[in-house]
């Protein structure tokens, strides 16, 4: 709601609006907060379980108009407004944002997942497919055509993809630059996510995560933007961002799980020089080798992450995976005491803001734990491979399909 309600975009906050709440990003997360904590079997601002997904909290819509609809933003933000009521009725909680700092004017609307009522909103493929129509009746009867491209009839092509090909760009490569801007300020690939969508960018998520850039046609799926972008080498990137230098540690292995890493590192390294493997970068922008291989570098961070922490064997790291388990789950309900006892005491304003602080700190501390987590996950699923055998004879199975895949597309003569 903060990004939504920028100034910048919204002409001083002349195009916002709000329904059931207030149309500061503050008053209206607190206030959407006590409608949902009312009807919800869980706090709006709770922690998510370190396993399976948390609780959907609030939907985010966009609604976006091509500059050829001529859509005035006084219109666009009229028609934004009708599309809530008609989609939503009077008792949504409700925050309305149309920015009309790009050519393309789009208006975000963001709901309350609970409505004063306490009917529990929905959003998935069959209600996405409900509110689209809603939309487009509400667009028609304003006078705006639904355009060929974004109901799969016709080749006609928008304003954005227009001026990606007038400047030798593509979608692909802008959600590449967008990824590789957003990594160093994230700690998770849910986060990435969630920033993107904070940009304006659309998220499917199934077996492979798709991505829409505003404004254009189709969902591309990350893994065919290059093999620095698949789930697993964006996890890695994130991951392990901040552990190792991506080079083969200097010392000698003290356990036997020191040791099979030691050997693994040194066969990856020769499959890279020996172009064996399939050739995923580290640093996107620098040129491929041994020293800016992902595989190389998510290896030597972990055989960091095990030399560092004095991990001794893959019984200690599964102890310490279960101990991890238990912090976070203590630590949660732990959080979620304090968010009673603060909503309990919002008559106390130095008493609210005291709680209101601890909270924040134990959500850091929650944080901290579940990126370890992770880690050590991720160390234990590597270790498997590396221990049956697997790790290398993937590894080498990847480059045979990546060869004979890209072979299949050469034209034949």
């Amino acid at each position: 709601m903060r990004y939504i309600l920028n100034p910048g975009k919204t002409e001083d906050l002349l195009y916002t609006a709000s329904v059931n709440c207030m149309t500061d990003a503050e008053s209206a997360y607190l206030q959407m907060r006590l409608v949902y904590d009312q009807f919800a079997k869980d706090h709006f601002n709770s922690p998510p379980p370190l396993q399976g997904k948390g609780s959907v909290k609030a939907i985010h819509y966009i609604q976006s108009f091509s500059p050829d609809d001529n859509v005035t933003p006084e219109l666009a933000h009229k028609i934004a407004k009708a599309f809530l009521r008609k989609a939503f009725g009077d008792d949504v909680q409700a925050v309305i944002a149309t920015h009309v700092d790009k050519d393309h004017l789009h208006s975000h609307i963001i709901i309350n997942s609970y409505s004063l009522s306490g009917q529990k909103y929905y959003a998935n493929r069959q209600s996405l497919k409900r509110i689209r129509e809603i939309s487009d009746g509400v667009c028609k009867a304003f006078g705006i055509d639904i355009h060929p491209n974004l109901t799969g009839k016709g080749k006609s092509i928008n304003y954005k993809e227009w001026e990606h090909k007038k400047n030798g760009t593509s979608w692909k490569q802008q959600i590449r630059d967008e990824i590789d801007c957003l990594i160093p300020t994230i700690s998770s690939l849910d986060e990435l996510l969630q920033e993107l969508e904070e940009y304006g960018y659309e998220i499917k998520r199934g077996k492979y995560i798709s991505i829409r850039a505003p404004g254009q046609e189709r969902f591309v799926r990350t893994k065919t933007l290059g093999d620095e972008y698949t789930e697993d080498s964006l996890n890695t990137r994130i991951r392990y961002r901040d552990v190792g230098t991506g080079n083969t540690p200097e010392q000698t292995a003290n356990s036997k799980l020191q040791a099979a890493y030691v050997a693994i590192i040194g066969d990856i390294r020769i499959l890279a020089v020996q172009r064996k493997k399939v050739p995923r970068k580290r640093i996107v922008t620098a040129e491929y080798s041994a020293e800016n291989d992902l595989d190389v570098y998510k290896l030597s961070a972990q055989l960091s992450v095990i030399s560092k922490e004095n991990i001794q064997s893959i019984g200690d790291l599964q102890g310490r995976i279960t101990k991890l388990r238990a912090d976070y789950e203590k630590q949660r309900v732990a959080v979620n005491d304090l968010i009673d006892e603060y909503n309990n005491s919002l008559a106390d304003i130095k008493k609210a803001e005291s709680l209101y602080k601890r909270i924040t700190d134990q959500k850091e501390k929650l944080l901290q734990i579940r990126q370890r987590h992770d880690v050590y996950c991720d160390i234990a699923k590597t270790y498997g491979e590396i221990s049956k055998g697997d790790y290398i004879s993937n590894l080498v199975e990847e480059e045979k399909q990546r060869k004979a895949q890209t072979n299949k597309k050469k034209p034949h003569r």
